[in-house]
Order: structure tokens, then sequence, then C-alpha cells
């Protein structure tokens, strides 16, 4: 599989700087977009970044043309309030997801109420998409969908529908639990204190893992979604040089109980590994060491990604 931001390897030189930059272009508008998003709905109630992981990646690949590509959309919900004909005010929301070639290519957007079956949900997202393919093909478009749907949503649904209970099982669709890993590179990490708010918050959050303090640094953290997030925005709110996630894995796991959970996980707890260090201050890690122990747990291609190079 081709690492994140090593893709079109076959491209030439020139076609390549092409692709990267309307990369670039595309990322920026995206970026312009979502907060342009955040201005005109400042409460989260009606718009609410569900990935903030992936909202830092794309800034950061914005900010820093040798920066890899994003490893993953970013995602939000937009919440919007319809009057429904002799009803009261019914709320409509907007799950969205940016591809990386957005706005060349379309939003992701799915529509839901707790009001509309599964064959009114399906038609009124059919519409919305044929719309948007209509009039906004390679143009930011999220504005114009809210309007859509604010506009439009209610009337799909019927109001002489009587079988109230499959829109009830429409809504409480059983959640979806998430299991991440992020792999983080910093360009090193000596401070103690550090070190120790890395073992100590993971074992807070029940992630496992590990830490290779040194030049470079290299976190591992795994578990749920919500935690790494967590772990993530402690983290990168310390003074570092230079720290960014390298990598990112999302596994879905119908019913995720702690079972699932575990099952998921390549490694018992976090703990600092150190891999027979050298260099003046001793604080050079063999790599080679890295990339057997990355091995055994199943993650030698994590290596190439790291250090541009193949393990051995």
């Amino acid at each position: 599989m081709t690492p994140p931001g090593r893709a079109g390897g076959n491209l030439s030189p020139q076609s390549r700087g092409t692709t990267e930059m309307a990369n670039q272009e595309e990322a920026e508008i995206q970026i312009s977009e979502l907060d342009l998003l955040s201005s005109m709905f400042p409460y989260e109630e009606e718009f609410a970044v569900t990935d903030q992981l992936a909202l830092a990646e794309l800034k950061h690949y914005v900010e820093n043309e040798s920066a890899e590509m994003p490893s993953s959309k970013v995602q939000f919900i937009l919440n919007i309030k319809a009057e429904v004909p002799n009803a009261s005010m019914v709320e409509f929301s907007m799950a969205c997801a940016l591809p990386f070639k957005y706005p060349t290519v379309l939003p992701e957007i799915t529509v839901r109420s707790s009001l509309l079956s599964r064959s009114q949900q399906i038609l009124l997202n059919s519409d919305l998409k044929t719309y948007l393919m209509q009039n906004f093909s390679g143009e930011p478009c999220m504005l114009n969908a809210r309007e859509w749907v604010k506009d439009h949503a209610a009337a799909y649904i019927d109001k002489d529908l009587s079988s109230s209970s499959m829109t009830a099982s429409d809504a409480t669709q059983s959640q979806v639990t998430t299991f991440t890993r992020l792999w983080i590179y910093s360009h090193h990490i000596y401070n103690k204190q550090k070190r120790k708010n890395i073992i100590d918050w993971a074992k807070e959050l029940s992630l496992s893992g590990f830490c290779m303090p040194g030049k470079p640094g290299v976190v591992c953290v795994e578990g749920l979604q919500s935690s790494c997030e967590e772990f993530w925005s402690r983290v990168r709110r310390l003074t570092w040089k230079r720290i960014l996630i390298r990598h990112r894995e999302d596994v879905s796991l119908e019913g995720g109980g702690h079972a699932e959970i575990q099952k998921q996980r390549k490694f018992p707890t976090l703990e600092e590994k150190c891999f027979d260090a050298h260099g003046a201050r001793g604080n050079h890690m063999d790599l080679g060491q890295l990339y057997h122990f990355l091995e055994e747990k199943g993650c030698a291609d994590i290596f190439q990604m790291y250090f541009g190079v193949e393990g051995h």
C-alpha cells in the first residue's frame, strides 16, 4: 500500500509538482471554508468538527510545504432547524467529510433526522447530491448544501407516516466505536517531565504503545479514538521544536466492547523504549533495533513512513 503523501510514485517530477500544488490549493480552500463555517456558526450545536486530528493535519499540510498529505479526511457536523408544516421545528443533522480533492470532487454528506424513514432519507440525500453535481461541480459548496437542506428537507417528511417504530429504529442505530493508533514524530524528546507526561497521560487514558526518547523521538499510542485525540491535544500543547502525526490508523468496531478493543492492540501497555543509545549526548537510538521491534509487533511498514528508508 502506498504510504500517505507518497502517491504518484511513477509521475514525472514536473507532473508530481503540479499534483502537489493542486493538493495544496485544495487544502487551502478547505481551511478557508471551515474557517467561514466556524465564524458563521460559532456554537457547537450548529457546527462541530468531529475529527480535530484531521483538521490539525490539514492545517499543518497547508503551513508546511514539505509536509506529507494528511492521513484522514476532515469530518464535521452541521445541525439545521427547519420548520415542518403543522409541526414545530425539526432538527436535521448533516454529517460531512471533505475528500482530499474537494472541491474538485463533491463533499461527502449524509443528512439525517429522527422523523425521516430510511427510504425518505435515501431520497433526500440522493436529491441533494444531484443538486450539488448540477450546480457546484469543482466549487466550494458547503454553505449552499446547508441552505438547500434548510429549504427542502422538511418536504421529505411524510406527515401521514404511521409506522413510527421504523423511524425510531433508524434514529437509534448502534453506536460504532473507533479504535485509533497514532504514530507521532518529534524532532527530539529529551525532557524528563515531557517523558513522564507521555507515560502518565497514556496510563490515565487507557492507551498502550511506546515512547522512544532521543533524536528523533517516536511515540505510538493506541486505544479509543477520543482518548487518542485527548492525548494528542495535550502533547502538542507542550513546547516542541517540531512534532506531528506521521501516520494514523482508524478501525471501526461494531459494538466496540472492551474485548474488541483489546483484540486490536499491538502493545500491552505504554512504556519507554531505549535502543542502545549512542552519540555525544547518548541521545541517538539504534534505528536497526527499532525496526526489529516494530517488525515483531507487525508494524514494520511504519519504519519507512518515519525515516523514508526500508528497514533491514
